[in-house]
């Protein structure tokens, strides 16, 4: 790699210092030695001055060295002005001088002022990093990859089939723009990717520029706004002067919501005035562009609800494309891009993987290739297995395990009978997920143990009964502390929370309960993938009344799931026995072995 040189002020302060040392030193050497003037006058009467040139204030000349040998040059000040008579006597050869003090003057006043601009130019460019300088604050911060820099392409995006195919008319336009008008057609001027973090937008977004080969422009919402006001929409200006210059090309904004939330929504105070200063800035050069010069503008967002109503109007961001997270066929496309670059064992199964990372990100997937890599070769192995990739998510869903965690035997012991009995009762219940591995390793920060479940298949739609026996295993394992130990422990906590929103969810959101009928009041507004403060429970818009009807309900429908699963697992309690205190022995047992030991079957030796 190659190294870079680091810029250092000192080291051009230190320079400085060192000419202006070195050029006091030459000074010396040849500069006239300063005489006093009685010293003068007694080297005339001694007949050792040669020559003079007399000034208006000073006197300069060549003496006689000692002994009559050589020349010193001397400067001296002139103090009488009838000094000719004298110098005639001694036949001193004298002529006036007179002195032109610009040059002197001028080098007085420049170089310092010189040099203090060059300090602090660099003491700027110092600050400001990359940035061309304090006058570049109305410049555009995008950064500009050309058309031969960009070597992505929609063979590296996988698990968004529908997008790319949305998109490859954009590419289309930019590569054949006659095709389309010749028409009569016109292209969306703003193409608006929506998704949830990390599922490629800014990727697929490149991809285009580069299938099209057209220059691309990127730049994040939160770039335009600066705490001087007029400057994003200055930036807003510049970006697309240049574009122009460029077309045809891409103009992608990334985090379009820093920039384009709904005006007006935060008041108008402090920084408020220049995001909507730049808003409207960039609505204005919306408006103004010529999609016939080529410049298609993209922008991605993972909060469209907050997005002002003016940017997705038709002519603007008129054109948008979901990017959701993949469905099991795209998780092992990405899982196989990512792997491409990774030494993989010829048994790895990566379907597996992928029916294991159900509601994985494309970024997720790509770190679980990378932490399976990491932890090969932290065993010291050439290639990634499968046990390294069951690791990496394993990791990632629930934290760093922690082998060293020091638990007592009573506690080890009820966690083991907590996480079979959510196990058991998902063995046991018809359409519940498959059990892939039960373990009692510390993870993270609090989970003292999980069960891991394997969806053979992604599921869009649930029904009543698979709702309620979600509820059933979440309450697993609660019921077997209760029916083991005939006490319970503040393990469930997180399980007891889950079960309660989605009997609560069945009430009030599908109409599955009684109380409401088919009436319901949804807490999330909005697309699923959204986290904000429009995602967590609305305001409530039913009476006191209906809220206690409400509150009944779940709590019922808690008691009677609650009162099935101790009957369940009361029925199979050998099986809930047997299981735990093999867990206990190995601490971790996989989807064959329990499910043997499940069905009563003898388990191989391991």
């Amino acid at each position: 790699m190659e190294k870079k040189t680091k810029f250092n002020i000192w080291y051009v302060l230190a320079a400085v210092w060192g000419v202006l040392i070195l050029q006091s030193m030459i000074f010396d050497q040849f500069r006239p030695k300063i005489i006093p003037y009685s010293e003068f006058i007694n080297a005339v009467e001694a007949n050792n001055v040669i020559e003079i040139a007399v000034g208006q204030d000073r006197i300069s000349g060549k003496l006689r060295g000692q002994n009559g040998e050589g020349e010193v040059l001397f400067t001296t000040v002139r103090v009488d002005n009838d000094l000719s008579k004298k110098l005639a006597e001694h036949n001193v050869k004298f002529s006036g001088q007179v002195e032109n003090t610009f040059l002197k003057t001028l080098i007085s006043w420049v170089v310092p002022i010189g040099l203090f601009f060059v300090i602090w130019y660099f003491l700027m460019r110092r600050m400001q990093g990359n940035q061309a300088g304090i006058m570049s604050f109305g410049k555009n911060k995008a950064k500009i990859v050309g058309e031969k820099d960009i070597d992505t392409r929609f063979s590296f995006v996988a698990g968004a089939d529908e997008a790319k195919e949305e998109l490859q008319e954009v590419v289309g336009y930019l590569e054949k723009p006659m095709m389309y008008l010749e028409v009569g057609g016109q292209m969306p001027k703003g193409v608006l990717l929506v998704g949830p973090p990390g599922c490629g937008k800014t990727l697929i977004a490149r991809a285009v520029a580069g299938e099209a080969g057209v220059p691309f422009f990127s730049m994040s919402g939160s770039d335009f706004v600066e705490m001087f006001v007029g400057m994003g929409a200055a930036r807003v200006r510049d970006l697309f002067e240049q574009a122009r210059e460029l077309a045809p090309c891409i103009i992608f904004i990334d985090e379009l919501d820093a920039l384009g939330k709904a005006r007006g929504a935060g008041g108008m105070i402090g920084g408020h005035d220049e995001r909507e200063q730049t808003l409207n800035q960039l609505l204005v050069e919306m408006d103004g562009f010529d999609t016939q010069k080529g410049i298609v503008i993209m922008a991605a967002t993972n909060r469209p609800e907050v997005l002002d109503p003016a940017l997705l109007r038709s002519g603007r961001f008129d054109r948008q494309v979901l990017i959701d997270k993949p469905d099991v066929n795209g998780r092992e496309a990405i899982l196989k891009i990512h792997a491409a670059h990774v030494q993989m064992e010829d048994a790895v199964d990566l379907l597996v993987i992928a029916q294991k990372t159900a509601g994985f990100s494309g970024a997720d997937l790509a770190n679980v290739v990378n932490e399976a890599a990491l932890l090969a070769v932290r065993k010291g192995k050439k290639k990634v297995g499968n046990i390294e990739l069951d690791e990496a998510v394993d990791r990632i869903v629930g934290g760093l395990e922690k082998k060293n965690k020091v638990i007592n035997a009573e506690e080890k012991k009820i966690v083991a009978y907590h996480e079979v009995g959510h196990a058991l009762v998902a063995a046991l219940t018809p359409g519940a997920e498959p059990v892939h591995k039960i373990s009692i390793i510390p993870r993270g920060l609090a989970a003292l143990g999980y069960t891991q479940q394997r969806p053979t298949e992604d599921r869009y739609l649930m029904s009543t009964s698979e709702l309620l026996g979600k509820i059933d295993v979440l309450l697993g394992g609660r019921m077997a502390e209760q029916l083991i130990f005939n006490s319970v422990t503040t393990g469930a906590g997180n399980d007891l929370m889950r079960a309660t929103d989605i009997a609560r969810a069945m009430i009030v959101e599908y109409g599955m309960g009684k109380t409401l009928g088919l009436s319901t009041y949804p807490r999330q507004r909005g697309p699923v993938f959204l986290h904000s403060e429009q995602g967590g429970p609305a305001a409530k818009d039913y009476s006191d009344d209906t809220a206690a009807l409400v509150d009944n309900e779940t709590k019922q429908t808690l008691d009677d799931r609650s009162k099935h699963v101790a009957e369940l697992l009361t029925e199979h309690k050998d099986r809930l026995i047997a299981i735990a205190e093999r867990l206990l022995e190995k601490e971790v047992i996989y989807e064959e072995e329990f499910m043997q030991m499940v069905n009563l079957e003898p388990v191989a030796a391991t």
